[in-house]
């Protein structure tokens, strides 16, 4: 006798009634948009080619652990994928959005060590490493012409701190070309030369117009002078 009988709360086959208003406003066939103006647009690119090139210079880094690539076009490679990923990140607007380099990874879940590191040192680890390839031999004049460019690259810095020039974008360049005149002339690890690094460090970890306050500033000349004096003393 209940066989024909349906639970009051059981759906019957007339119980949906689609919204016909709804269902034309939808158009299967139009390209959903996923952004609303062209600026939206192209802060998804910029930050799209951010991630990407996180992800290379992590690919880029194993790959020169594992001798896969030649020191070279490792060189090359990562150097200009630093240059991007700052110049891009040189935009306020794209900056904002990145927030920081863990705040990203962690947006989108992606683990890359060795891209990390090098983000953070701001330089091919072949710049930041005495070359195995540099000259030795006082007696070379190819040598010679080597000691003088870093022996002018150590005075330029130098100099440039003397004139109160104290923001990253005005020093780390400057102090980018110390190290690497000084590692095409020595692969000795003389006294200073940590500093050297770690000061690129420390300066690529500013913001491009922040500025060194005086007390490093004063700091940095010592560290610099010191780091001079070692390297001359490598020469001898």
């Amino acid at each position: 006798m209940y066989q024909n009988r349906q639970p009051a709360y059981a759906p019957t086959p007339h119980s949906y009634i689609p919204n016909t208003a709804l269902s034309a406003t939808i158009n299967l066939d139009e390209e959903v948009k996923l952004a609303e103006s062209r600026a939206e647009r192209d802060l998804q690119d910029s930050l799209a080619e951010v991630f990407s090139i996180i992800i290379t210079l992590d690919q880029l880094e194993r790959a020169y652990l594992k001798d896969a690539i030649p020191e070279s076009d490792y060189t090359e490679t990562c150097d200009r994928l630093l240059k991007q990923y700052k110049a891009i990140l040189a935009d306020e607007s794209v900056a904002r959005e990145f927030v920081d380099l863990e705040t990203f990874k962690n947006e989108w879940d992606i683990d890359v060590p060795r891209a990390t590191e090098r983000l953070r040192i701001g330089l091919p680890s072949t710049v930041t490493a005495p070359s195995h390839n540099a000259s030795t031999s006082n007696n070379s004049g190819t040598n010679g012409t080597l000691i003088l460019e870093a022996t002018q690259d150590f005075i330029t810095f130098l100099d440039a701190l003397k004139l109160g020039l104290l923001a990253k974008d005005q020093l780390h360049p400057l102090l980018s070309d110390v190290i690497q005149s000084v590692n095409k002339v020595t692969d000795k690890d003389f006294e200073g030369r940590g500093k050297i690094v770690q000061w690129l460090i420390a300066l690529n970890q500013m913001r491009a117009t922040e500025e060194v306050s005086e007390d490093k500033a004063r700091e940095l000349e010592l560290d610099m002078n010191s780091a001079y004096q070692g390297f001359k003393a490598t020469l001898a």
